[in-house]
């Protein structure tokens, strides 16, 4: 029951709130951590052999001890007062979750954008992605911003909800632990998964463990996406089709499935620092991206955390009363 009426509150505290701006938030202790441990590793290690072993004691402490931080501050807090330990721990699912964050994050660049600011979007749209942003055309900008929505709908939204589930299935873990791990994973490989140097081999192994951890709920993600749309076949075959071509497991699957959905098509040349990049095109180019493409992709991702949140306390409820 505890777990239920947790999920419950974390997930209203992320649509209502989200992350307030100032506060303390786990993601900002797990990067200072992994700063400091980076920063140490590259100094002292310099073997490409001695680099991946660091890369692998970097990914363990950080993705098992922010699991097991957070099972002792939930432990404490229910040491002192039952009701504590369930504000703490609603608290810290909601840091886990980024529904909130990502439509704040798309309608800031959408609105100076539909106002017809190019500069201020792209310049906005900047602080939210990794690509080349001072070139592009509104219509490169508009797909931009679909797939960051999109990517980060599985690991920003979806991942930490489905870990959070699980846990809340597993005696004396909770629903908080897991998904704090998870969210260690995906920090990891944000800021070193990278085959650049000077993480060519420090992080080869955070890239590696987050890919692993978000396989499942992404194609689970996928299916659900296929099954709100109506037209499960027809979405299944496009991902079959053009996310086996993205390099990532997951983020190709992910976008394609809202690019099936949705009759449009993401990927083709990105510029990172100078550099073109190619990434595979995904889905039918039947409509234009716009900023109802945007605002209908956001809502897919509502209804997908919606309905696996209510199956998850229906089960609870059940065991509940057996």
């Amino acid at each position: 029951m505890t777990s239920a009426v947790v999920l419950i509150i974390a997930a209203l505290l992320d649509y209502l709130i989200g992350d307030p701006w100032g506060w303390p938030h786990p993601v900002q202790i797990m990067g200072w951590g992994i700063s400091q441990l980076t920063k140490l590793s590259l100094k002292y290690c310099h073997n490409s052999l001695i680099q991946r072993i660091a890369g692998i004691v970097l990914g363990i402490i950080l993705v098992i001890g922010s699991g097991l931080v957070g099972w002792l501050i939930i432990e404490s807090a229910r040491w002192l007062h039952p009701l504590f330990a369930i504000v703490l721990e609603s608290i810290l699912l909601a840091s886990c979750f980024a529904g909130r964050s990502l439509r704040t994050a798309a309608v800031t660049v959408l609105k100076p954008l539909t106002a017809g600011n190019l500069t201020e979007a792209r310049d906005t749209l900047s602080h939210y992605v990794g690509r080349d942003t001072k070139t592009l055309s509104e219509s490169e900008i508009l797909r931009a911003i679909l797939e960051t929505v999109t990517e980060n709908a599985t690991d920003g939204v979806m991942a930490p909800l489905f870990y959070a589930i699980v846990g809340g299935f597993i005696p004396f873990v909770g629903v908080v632990p897991l998904a704090l791990a998870y969210k260690a994973s995906s920090t990891l490989d944000s800021m070193v998964g990278y085959r650049e140097a000077p993480y060519t081999y420090l992080g080869w192994f955070s890239a590696r463990l987050e890919d692993y951890l978000t396989w499942l709920p992404c194609r689970l993600t996928v299916m659900t996406l296929a099954l709100l749309s109506g037209k499960p076949l027809d979405v299944w075959r496009i991902c079959c089709r053009d996310a086996v071509a993205d390099p990532s497991p997951n983020s190709g699957w992910s976008e394609c499935a809202y690019a099936a959905i949705l009759g449009v098509q993401m990927g083709g040349t990105n510029w990172y620092r100078g550099i073109a990049k190619q990434k595979p095109l995904l889905g039918d180019d039947i409509y234009p991206i716009t900023p109802v493409s945007i605002q209908s992709a956001l809502q897919l991702t509502r209804y997908c955390f919606l309905l696996w949140l209510g199956v998850a306390i229906a089960i609870f409820l059940i065991l509940l009363n057996r």
